[in-house]
Formats: C-alpha cells, sequence, structure tokens
C-alpha cells in the first residue's frame, strides 16, 4: 500500500507542513523534529510521489553524478552510496561517465539533457576552475574533489592535503627515510594536494626527497602503480618507503616487487589511498588513508538539497575526515 504524507505526519506527530519541510529538506527545522519525522519515514516505507513533486515544486526528482569513471572502486563505492541516499531522501541518481574527457566535462557544465534533473553532483579532472565558473547551466551544482573548484561553489572534499601529511609522519615514525611519491599529474588538483602534504612532512623532518623519487604518471591503474615501482626499483637509489596516491596504483606496486623479488614491507613500505575492499583482502594487506565516505555523501546531498530549496545562499566549502588504516603494508604481520 502506498503510505501517505498525512500518515507521517500523523506518526511523528507533526503537522503535514513540517513532515513535508523535513522531506523537502527545509533548513528551518529543529534536529529533535527532524529526527522524529525521519523516523516516521523510515518505520512507514514512505517514499515522495516524484510526479506530484514536479507538478508542484517545479522539480523532477532526479539528481545527476557526474565522475571520470565507474570501474573504480572508488568511484563505484561512492555512486552506490550516493545513490542509497539519494533515494532514502526522495531523489533518483542518474549516472554519467566522463571518462576525464575535456569535452565530456563540458557538456556536464553546459547542461546535461534531461529536464527533470533538479541538481548535479559533478567530479571534474580535465576542465580548469574557469571553465567551472563560466558554466551555462544554471542547474544546482556541487563539485567533487579538489580540481576545477571556483570560490563561489558548493564543493566538498577529502583533506587529501592533511592525509598525506598523516602518511609521511606514518612512514618516518617507523624508520623509513628514502621517500618516495607515485602519482603525480600535469594537471593540478588532488595530486598536487597530495604531494604537497607528503612533502611538507618529509621537509620538516629533515628529510631530503629525491626528484627521482617522485613519479609522474598517466592513470591512476594497478598497471601504472607496477610501472612507476618498476622505475623506482631499477633506480640509482631505491626507496624503503613508497606512497601511491590511490590504492589501484599500491596494489599494483606490490604486485611489481613481488614479481621483483623485493619484500613488502621489509624492503620497502607501501601506502595507498582510497581504502578500496581489495586492499583490505590483499596479501599483504594495504595500508592505506580511509576518506569518511559517510560523512562525504551527507555533506555532498545535503549541500545539493540546499541550494535546490535556495539558489541564493552561500556557497560552502566543506573537507571530510579522514583515518590512516596501519596494516601489513607497512609494518607487517607482527
Amino acid at each position: 500500500m502506498v503510505v501517505r504524507l498525512k500518515e507521517v505526519a500523523e506518526r511523528a506527530g507533526v503537522s503535514m507542513k513540517t513532515a513535508s519541510n523535513v522531506i523537502n529538506h527545509h533548513p528551518h527545522v529543529r534536529p529533535v523534529t527532524r529526527a522524529k519525522v525521519q523516523a516516521a519515514i523510515d518505520e512507514l516505507g514512505y517514499r515522495p510521489n516524484l510526479a506530484a513533486r514536479q507538478l508542484k515544486h517545479g522539480r523532477g526528482g532526479f539528481l545527476a553524478l557526474a565522475v571520470p569513471q565507474l570501474d573504480s572502486p572508488y568511484f563505484a563505492e561512492l555512486a552506490e552510496r550516493l545513490s542509497a541516499e539519494a533515494n532514502r531522501r526522495g531523489y533518483l541518481l542518474l549516472l554519467d561517465m566522463t571518462h576525464a574527457d575535456h569535452d565530456g566535462e563540458r557538456l556536464v557544465l553546459a547542461g546535461m539533457q534531461a529536464h527533470m534533473i533538479d541538481g548535479v553532483i559533478f567530479s571534474p579532472l580535465a576542465v580548469t576552475a574557469e571553465e567551472v565558473a563560466a558554466r551555462t547551466d544554471t542547474r544546482p551544482l556541487v563539485l567533487l574533489g579538489e580540481r576545477g573548484i571556483p570560490a563561489d561553489h558548493d564543493y566538498v572534499a577529502v583533506d587529501s592535503y592533511g592525509a598525506s601529511r598523516g602518511v609521511a609522519e606514518h612512514l618516518i615514525q617507523i624508520g623509513r627515510r628514502r621517500l618516495a611519491a607515485v602519482g603525480r599529474e600535469a594537471l593540478e588538483g588532488t595530486a598536487s594536494a597530495r604531494l604537497g602534504g607528503f612533502t611538507a612532512a618529509i621537509d620538516e623532518a629533515g628529510i631530503e626527497l629525491l626528484p627521482e623519487h617522485v613519479i609522474d604518471v598517466t592513470g591512476y591503474t594497478r598497471e601504472d602503480g607496477a610501472a612507476a615501482m618498476r622505475t623506482l626499483l631499477a633506480g640509482p637509489t631505491r626507496p624503503d618507503a613508497v606512497f601511491c596516491f590511490n590504492d589501484l596504483m599500491a596494489i599494483g606496486a606490490i604486485r611489481a616487487c613481488h614479481q621483483a623479488g623485493v619484500r613488502v614491507p621489509e624492503d620497502v613500505a607501501i601506502v595507498g589511498f582510497d581504502d578500496i575492499p581489495e586492499g583490505r583482502f590483499h596479501t599483504p594487506s594495504l595500508t592505506t588513508v580511509a576518506p569518511d565516505l559517510d560523512a562525504l555523501v551527507d555533506q555532498v546531498l545535503t549541500l545539493l538539497l540546499a541550494r535546490i530549496a535556495d539558489r541564493q545562499r552561500e556557497a560552502e566549502q566543506v573537507k571530510v575526515s579522514w583515518q590512516l588504516q596501519v596494516r601489513e603494508s607497512t609494518v607487517g604481520n607482527g
């Protein structure tokens, strides 16, 4: 049976107007009231009538997520969590892959063709901040990551700089001194923030980061990580610790070490970033930065729905927290 808004209001002990305000994410609702209404929604299995919403508010009930790729475990998990939470808040999530292609990302900025899309979540890699600022689409937008972020736009990102400082501090604490970084790109953004934080901690410790120990990549795959690791192993000074800017490259690096007869972590400690499931079950299990994905998903949707409700509100730029998950690839299994 279809659950009506009136039933939600009665279960929560509030007016239909208050229940509607909670469902439509109006900001001026007391937290205790919002919690009561949400509990009633969950208990009754209420789902908003998207057609009625469109007629009443001029909204379609759809959000769009544009990411570089979905074969990346990180983006796949993020998309799944965003979809589930958007659905819980009464929206359906549509997915678009840009493949980090400049023309594809410009199409996102120009405006997706589906007229029922109320807002867009966009993780840009190829376009610049200037191109984002000059977008012609007027639909509400929240940006993900640290690439192409104008100051007057909503965005949510992991604190890549702080997390990468934490990686370097961990490696130094366990006695590593010949540190290396894999993942520098020509484009500014997340990679620059991760290299910056990593370098800052190394400099503060009085350790030299050799230029040949900073490896450029064109992609963030297992193959890219393996190729970078082979370059490091063939160099004149072999590093004793390597920070890869995502988990897939770190897993590729571990494989390259295994093939070369180099022990992880005894000879080389390896750290990744993202905390994908594969890293947790890899041998050795992967030390990595674990972003707070629950907080990221909540902040992204909260900002986007607030922007849909009020186009004139001041932009917010949010950094979510992280934890360093220390596992066998840096400390062994002892």
